[in-house]
Order: C-alpha cells, then sequence, then structure tokens
C-alpha cells in the first residue's frame, strides 16, 4: 500500500530491496510483527521468508534459503522478528552469516547493534556487505518544550503493546488520504521506519528526550495537517510505559485512538499483570495527554479481532461501542464502523 509519508529532516533511510524476512526461532506469533507488517504493508517488496527449523511462526510467504533469495531477487535479509530485550540470539548468527555469504545486507530493528555481533561484522567485511541498524536514533535531539504546535496530530495508544498500534495509524492515514486530506504516518518503531522509508525509533531514546523527539517527529504543520503517529508499547506495562508517556506528552495528540485486543487476559512479557479496563486506558491517556494538550479526546477504539469470526466480532464491538459511547472498529476489517470511526476522529 503507498501511503502518505514526508519523513522528517534527518530521518529518511535507504534500504536496500526487495527483502528477504528472516523469522528465526520464535514460536510466538506476537513476537513476530515486523515481519507481519513488512508483509501486510510492504508486501510488494517481500520475496519470502526463512525461518529456523525450531522456529513456528510464518508469514505466509514463499520459503526460501538466502541464495533462493537472492536468485528471487532479494537484496537485504530483514529480521522480521523483535523477542524480548531486542537481543540477536546465539542460534540466529549462522543463519544470518548464511544471507551475508549469499549476497544479501542484513536490516536490524533490533536494540543490539549488528555489528557487535563478531562474526556478523567479519563476514559483513569479508563479503563488502552491509549491516543496517534501523533502530538508531537520530543525534541531536532535543528535550521537549511542551511548545503548542500548529497542525493536527493523532496518536494511536493501546491497553498493551503488540495489538495493532501500527495498523491502526496506517489505517487511519490511509483513510484520511482516501478523504483528500493532507496527512503523513509518522512512524515510531521499527517497523513502521521500514514500511516508511523515516522516522524515529522511540524506543532506543534516552528517556529524557522522548518528548522531544516526538516534536522533532511531528513539526509544525499547516493548520488542516494530520500527522497520525505510530503509538508505543502501553502506560500499563511495567517495562514500556516510560517510552509511551513520552511519546504522548510530545505528540501533544488532538486526538488519541485506544488499540486493544479482545480476549487478551495479561500484559504481553509480564505474567501476573492484568491487561487494564477500556475505561481506565482511556482514562489515564486523556488524563496525562491534558499535561500538554488540555484538549485532547478520545476518538474511538480499534479492535484487533483477527482472532474471531465476523459475526462474533460485529457483535462484541456493537456491544462495546454502546458500551462506551463512542465508536469500535477493526481497522483490518474495515467496512461501515471503521468509517464511522474515522468520521469520529476527524469531529
Amino acid at each position: 500500500m503507498n501511503l502518505p509519508f514526508s519523513p522528517p529532516p534527518g530521518t529518511a533511510l535507504s534500504l536496500p530491496q526487495p527483502y528477504l524476512l528472516f523469522l528465526g526461532d520464535v514460536v510466538e506469533s506476537g513476537y513476530a510483527k515486523t515481519a507481519f507488517g513488512l508483509r501486510d504493508w510492504a508486501g510488494e517488496k517481500c520475496v519470502g521468508e526463512y525461518r529456523l527449523a525450531a522456529g513456528t511462526v510464518t508469514a505466509g510467504l514463499p520459503v526460501l534459503t538466502p541464495s533462493e533469495g537472492y536468485a528471487k531477487g532479494a537484496r537485504s535479509l530483514v529480521i522480521g522478528v523483535a523477542p524480548g530485550g531486542g537481543g540477536i540470539a546465539a542460534s540466529w548468527v549462522p543463519a544470518l552469516v548464511e544471507a551475508l555469504e549469499a549476497g544479501l545486507d542484513i536490516v536490524s530493528g533490533m536494540h543490539v547493534r549488528l555489528g557487535e555481533v563478531p562474526e556478523l561484522a567479519a563476514a559483513a567485511q569479508k563479503h563488502g556487505r552491509r549491516l543496517i541498524d534501523v533502530r538508531v536514533p537520530p543525534a541531536g535531539l532535543p528535550v521537549g518544550t511542551g511548545r503548542k504546535r500548529t497542525g493536527k496530530r493523532l496518536l494511536t495508544v493501546g491497553t498493551d503493546c503488540a495489538l495493532g498500534k501500527k495498523y491502526t495509524a496506517l489505517s487511519l492515514a490511509a483513510a484520511f488520504a482516501e478523504r483528500g486530506l493532507d496527512v503523513d504516518f509518522r512512524a515510531t518503531g521499527q517497523t513502521g521506519i521500514m514500511i516508511a522509508g523515516g522516522g524515529i525509533p522511540m524506543d532506543a531514546v534516552v528517556s529524557d528526550f522522548e518528548a522531544g523527539a516526538a516534536e522533532v517527529l511531528s513539526p509544525d504543520a499547516a493548520a488542516d495537517h494530520w500527522d497520525v503517529i505510530e503509538g508505543q508499547g502501553s502506560l500499563f506495562h511495567p517495562a514500556y510505559a516510560a517510552v509511551s508517556l513520552g511519546l504522548l506528552h510530545g505528540s501533544q495528540p488532538d486526538v488519541i485512538v485506544v488499540c486493544h485486543q479482545p480476549g487478551r487476559a495479561e500484559i504481553l512479557g509480564a505474567p501476573g499483570y492484568a491487561i487494564p479496563s477500556l475505561e481506565e486506558t482511556i482514562e489515564l491517556n486523556l488524563l496525562l495527554g491534558r499535561r500538554t494538550n488540555p484538549q485532547v479526546r478520545c476518538g474511538g477504539l480499534a479492535f484487533n479481532t483477527g482472532g474471531m469470526d465476523a459475526a462474533e466480532a460485529e457483535a462484541l464491538m456493537a456491544a462495546e461501542s454502546k458500551r462506551l459511547g463512542l465508536p469500535v472498529a477493526d481497522p483490518i476489517r474495515g467496512g461501515k464502523t471503521f468509517q464511522i470511526l474515522v468520521d469520529n476522529c476527524l469531529g
């Protein structure tokens, strides 16, 4: 999908394409959102997937070895998974070296820099390949000022991480563009940056500069311009709440859309921590959001109903919309309910 995007100064990337997606040996789909995001929003750039024998997660693309991927036109292997901690597993290294030997560059959104892995650094130098780290914020980020900026902003927030904030932002940006509005999708995570070609990896920014980075990401704009900003983490996540708060304060959203996955009982990666209620999530995000934009409002909710059949999903969203007094839609299913959500976001 060709989405509207004008990378903020200093954030544009040039990645070797097409991609072969590396799924490693992960067994939980929640850790493969990079692969799924590229498949769904940049599918024309993905020739296939490559995974280890122990891996059970698939993006549903042709299974190719690095040599086969190169022969099909791939020019880089993208690490499409991000397990907790953002590290490069030792079990992956032989496969990544194989990709370098096959003529592919490696693109990573992991916290660990590719060049810090001795075997990869040596293989890249030997074969003249590039190791490209997407999760590197631009230099010279300022601290937040809290200054009110011109233009309009929408931020996706959530009850947890990895449940649809990126997909919702992409869908809303596309819907705004289809209505002829001046809009940009603003990427804040590695997958969004790979899709859009620019952005700021918010979870790689030092905490003191989180709000300032969000201000840089969505600068002053024309009064009728919309920045649709990809959310990160959750204010309720015991590990990732800090990035969520900095992004909320620095984005100064006029509208938030709350993202949720029905049926998820516990915070991902934090057993024993229950998913907050939708009411709590709306209330806390608005309370904290008012610190930098007193006029912030909730435009509605985006449900990830991928594990439900259509009738069940429609019934649940209708019931929750009536209960909360706000539009509830699944951006991927689209339809009338999603258009109602778009209407309410635009006011």
